[in-house]
């Protein structure tokens, strides 16, 4: 079966969108057991679209800062004091 691409920002928002609305379904409680498996299963497949999405946007950021000759990649981190 062949993957889905991931559709960048507003795939994401909407993905998002989508897995807060399972867990708030989830969280209910009034889900049957065969409900509560495929609304579990479709998260965790929401959670690894959107992680995919992200990994490939953090990609995209650092083969840019990389392109700039001033730029260099940092840690978005803040520095521990």
């Amino acid at each position: 079966m062949a993957e889905k691409k991931n559709q960048g920002v507003g795939g994401l928002e909407k993905s998002l969108a989508e897995l807060e609305t399972l867990v708030e379904k989830l969280e209910g409680g009034d889900l049957s057991l065969e409900e509560t498996l495929k609304y579990f299963e479709r998260g965790v497949k929401l959670t690894r679209e959107c992680q995919a999405t992200l990994k490939e946007a953090e990609q995209k950021v650092e083969i840019l800062l990389n392109k700039t000759v001033e730029a260099k990649p940092s840690s978005f981190e803040t520095p521990e004091e």
